[in-house]
């Protein structure tokens, strides 16, 4: 009632109803260049920033009303716009993951292998807090490696994580029964104890990737066979010792693996870039996390657990 004596007050003054302006605002998904460190010149060149941040999946993660960006995606869209931009001369991965999957790990080694192939445009591999396993594996492909002193770096080998919780269901009067085409289909279930038989199949493909793991640390590291499996028994190594033991070629900060990069693509005065979605916020060379999207749900973030990973064989350092 009282709106309606409102509106008619309203009419009566001889004024219209309000009318409201609805603009809409577009919201492009794709790449957009941000420069986070200025060059000399008119037209600079650059040196591009890719991360390899977190843990390396090849699924989509975020909110659960709002999934997130899926980073093995992300990661080769952005060696594409790298390859694609002529003005690109090097690129530095700034490395802080404890690794993920082996197929995941495989994919991002292997675009970087591509890349250096294809435009021969030097990558630097710069290693932040940690630089393991599967993290320490995408290092390799570049062309040299940067680490901090204080980095965590190496975790050479493979884990396949299972559990049997088939006693506690017994307790609680709880009983599985697969219906299942062959014995092996439900190997490494957590329902049911791990049989001999399946204990030796996964430990033979743990071994196989442990082995493909180790010949790229050997053939890019430039190791021999006895400093290979001196390094490659899933202990960590502090920067500073990984560069003793030929790991990493040199300590410094993200500073100094941009300098090196700009040094290796022979372009001193350039500006140095970052690729983000829209509305994501870069500021710094060290800027990661995106500002909100506007948006009419909520976003509700979990973090990764890695008690919630789903099974496989993980390049992964995992202490905890």
């Amino acid at each position: 009632m009282r709106l309606l004596t409102v509106i008619c007050l309203i009419l009566a003054s001889g004024c219209g109803m309000p009318s409201f302006l609805v603009t809409p605002v577009s919201n492009p998904r794709g790449l957009r260049e941000e420069t986070v460190q200025s060059g000399k010149g008119f037209f600079p060149s650059k040196i591009a920033i890719i991360e390899v941040e977190g843990l390396i999946l090849n699924t989509r993660a975020g909110g659960i009303l709002n999934p997130g960006e899926n980073d093995v995606s992300l990661f080769v869209q952005q060696l594409e716009k790298a390859k694609s931009d002529p003005d690109v001369k090097a690129v530095v991965l700034r490395i802080n993951s404890p690794g993920g999957t082996v197929s995941a790990s495989d994919t991002l080694y292997q675009r970087v292998l591509k890349f250096r192939e294809e435009t021969r445009k030097p990558v630097i591999a710069s290693a932040q807090d940690v630089a393991a396993s599967g993290g320490y594996y995408i290092s390799c492909a570049a062309d040299q490696i940067v680490v901090q002193p204080t980095s965590v770096v190496g975790s050479i080998g493979v884990i396949f994580n299972t559990f049997d919780i088939s006693g506690t269901l017994g307790m609680i009067g709880v009983r599985t029964e697969p219906i299942k085409s062959g014995p092996m289909k439900d190997m490494g279930s957590p329902f049911k104890p791990l049989g001999e038989d399946e204990r030796a199949i996964m430990q033979g493909m743990v071994n196989e990737y442990y082995a493909r793991f180790k010949e790229v640390v050997k053939t890019n590291r430039g190791l021999d066979e006895a400093k290979a499996a001196q390094v490659s028994d899933g202990r960590v190594f502090s920067g500073q010792r990984c560069v003793e033991l030929g790991l990493a070629d040199r300590t410094g900060f993200l500073e100094d693996a941009i300098a090196l990069a700009k040094e290796l693509g022979k372009a001193p005065n350039a500006e140095v870039v970052l690729y983000k979605r829209p509305y994501g916020y870069g500021g710094s060379i060290y800027a990661r996390d995106a500002a909100p999207q506007p948006q009419a749900v909520i976003n509700l973030n979990l973090p990764p657990s890695r008690a919630m990973l789903p099974t496989g064989f993980y390049y992964l350092w995992s202490p905890e």
